[in-house]
């Protein structure tokens, strides 16, 4: 008489989500990402010297009509594209809240492409690919994350942050898994 062979153990899939990862703000703290677990996100690499740089203004009017409802911009100021981010933390900070009144997180400058590219930014690549592979093109790409932590879009930078607010009210009526 033979016995059955032991059950296979179960393997967990482990799945990444936004809650998984660690950023810098811009005055030197590491703060877990898992703060803003359960709500609604849009992710920005930011830059100050650049032709879209008033794309601030719209982004804090997204994060200010929406942030009573559990929805936040992450603003994180890259150098990569032309150079022009050539501000240090401190400056970003001041030149985002005089010119554009931002009062949502802004981080330390971090790259977006390439080795050093910080854990986040290869996970939202990987997560949502552009037209023309993942890699981030320029400035003010913009990435949706839902109240589960997962990618939900992502925007060239040529998108206004007020043609996202559809897809923002649709992210904030879903519950939380």
């Amino acid at each position: 008489m033979h016995a059955d062979p032991p059950p296979s153990p179960t393997v967990e899939r482990v799945t990444t989500t936004m809650s998984d990862f660690t950023a810098t703000t811009l005055t030197g703290q590491d703060q877990p990402l898992s703060e803003y677990a359960g709500q609604v996100l849009l992710v920005v690499n930011t830059a100050t010297k650049c032709g879209l740089t008033p794309q601030f203004e719209g982004l804090e009017l997204l994060h200010g009509k929406y942030s009573a409802e559990g929805f936040s911009v992450l603003g994180f100021p890259c150098n990569q594209f032309a150079g022009q981010e050539p501000r240090n933390e401190e400056q970003i900070g001041e030149f985002c809240e005089r010119n554009y009144g931002v009062s949502f997180p802004m981080f330390a400058k971090v790259d977006v492409n390439g080795r050093n590219a910080h854990p986040l930014w290869r996970w939202l690549r990987q997560q949502q690919g552009g037209l023309l592979g993942d890699r981030i093109k320029w400035n003010f790409t913009k990435f949706l994350v839902g109240r589960d932590g997962t990618v939900l879009g992502r925007y060239s930078p040529s998108t206004l942050p007020e043609k996202i607010a559809s897809d923002i009210e649709a992210a904030l009526e879903s519950p939380v898994s």
